[in-house]
């Protein structure tokens, strides 16, 4: 008994493993994550002044209404810069830089190091009807599709979109349950593709044209989102093993899904988000301010940390996508701050740029002339007590 006892008396307590402390949770919006300012305006070269001019006409009316989900600006802010816009016909360089210059500050957001890609409005072969050769349906926006606001769906629990069963939302049919029937016999479908992996492509970039039987063709634009995560199978490829070097491009992942047509279905499907269309007979495409985009000039940014509307100045090495552009467009994969996909416009020269395009750099917002002070003076006032 003894002896029991002397060798539990040696035991030792390993000491306990104190807590981890919570990560800081990450900033949701510009706001959050700081803005401060980025060189004098009156110090950088504004490359493609005219067409960002143009670009940024468009958005004025969806501006100066809009609410800014990056707390950055107000509508009334860009009321000046609007306003005074030289008119239409005014393409001189040095008096569209002095009215840029007399109306922008430029601001970095959180530490700045911009990563950018591209994307295209790709022409793919389709036809109006289903006849043999086009057989993939595309879908108009389905009417039991619904959507929610943000803070309504975090306090139920609920996806912000879905379908309703039985009174509450629940998940939409994802990319495989879609594919495999499950809207089918409805009268959704706007239009018919050839080939699966054009279509997934086509859906990826947003928007784009089918090529009719005839020689005509059909313009589509997003119409809405079944809500399901957006996976892109690109670096899910590159992760697995399966692209080498020089394959990460847009046309090094079609070749591969190409060779490998079961297991690239199985991949594509990994990706459950699934685009809805619409048919366009007006400008377009139309980006997320539901105003045309404008080839080589628009920018798809994240709205909790770009102002939709504001010019973006994008400096970069890749001398193609440097230069100033305008946040007119959002996108599944565009997340966080500076994180931008170029927009190209239509035809093998837009593709071939878009697809390989992966610049680093740095990226400057421009917002109306007073916002740092205001955003200074905002955060030194005492916060008010809860309620």
């Amino acid at each position: 008994m003894m002896i029991a006892l002397a060798s539990c008396s040696q035991r030792t307590v390993p000491p306990s493993t104190p807590p981890v402390p919570p990560e800081p949770p990450k900033p949701q919006t510009a706001f959050e994550s700081g803005a401060r300012a980025g060189p004098g305006i009156e110090t950088v070269a504004l490359a493609e002044i005219a067409a960002a001019h143009a670009a940024f006409k468009i958005s004025c009316p969806a501006v100066t209404k809009r609410q800014d989900a990056s707390g950055l600006t107000r509508p009334a802010d860009w009321i000046p810069a609007c306003t005074s816009l030289p008119p239409a016909g005014v393409t001189d360089p040095a008096a569209l830089s002095s009215w840029f210059r007399s109306n922008f500050e430029l601001v970095e957001v959180g530490d700045g190091a911009a990563f950018v890609t591209g994307y295209f409005e790709p022409e793919i072969a389709g036809a109006r009807t289903p006849q043999p050769g086009y057989e993939i349906p595309v879908y108009r926006k389905p009417p039991d599709l619904v959507e929610v606001d943000a803070a309504a769906a975090a306090a139920a629990g609920t996806p912000r979109r879905g379908r309703l069963v039985d009174g509450v939302i629940v998940p939409y049919f994802d990319r495989t349950e879609i594919e495999e029937g499950a809207l089918a016999g409805q009268g959704l479908e706007i239009g018919w593709a050839a080939d699966a992996i054009d279509f997934f492509f086509l859906q990826i970039q947003g928007s784009g044209r089918l090529r009719l039987p005839d020689g005509g063709v059909m313009r589509i634009g997003y119409a809405g989102q079944n809500g399901r995560e957006y996976v892109g199978i690109g670096k899910l490829m590159k992760d697995r093993g399966l692209l080498g070097p020089g394959q990460t491009s847009m046309q090094g992942i079609v070749a591969w899904l190409r060779e490998h047509p079961e297991e690239g279905k199985a991949i594509m499907r990994e990706n459950k988000s699934y685009i809805f269309f619409q048919e366009l007979t007006g400008p377009g495409p139309l980006g997320a301010l539901g105003l045309p985009v404008t080839p080589r000039r628009t920018v798809a940014a994240d709205p909790k940390f770009v102002p939709l509307g504001a010019p973006v100045l994008l400096q970069l090495d890749r001398p193609e996508a440097s230069g100033l552009w305008v946040a007119q467009d959002t996108g599944g994969a565009i997340k966080g701050a500076n994180r931008f996909d170029t927009f190209w416009g239509a035809g093998a020269d837009a593709a071939r740029i878009a697809g390989g395009m992966q610049g680093k750099g740095r990226a400057y917002v421009a917002v109306p002339r007073g916002t740092l002070a205001r955003l200074e003076r905002e955060r030194s006032l005492p916060k008010q007590p809860a309620a």
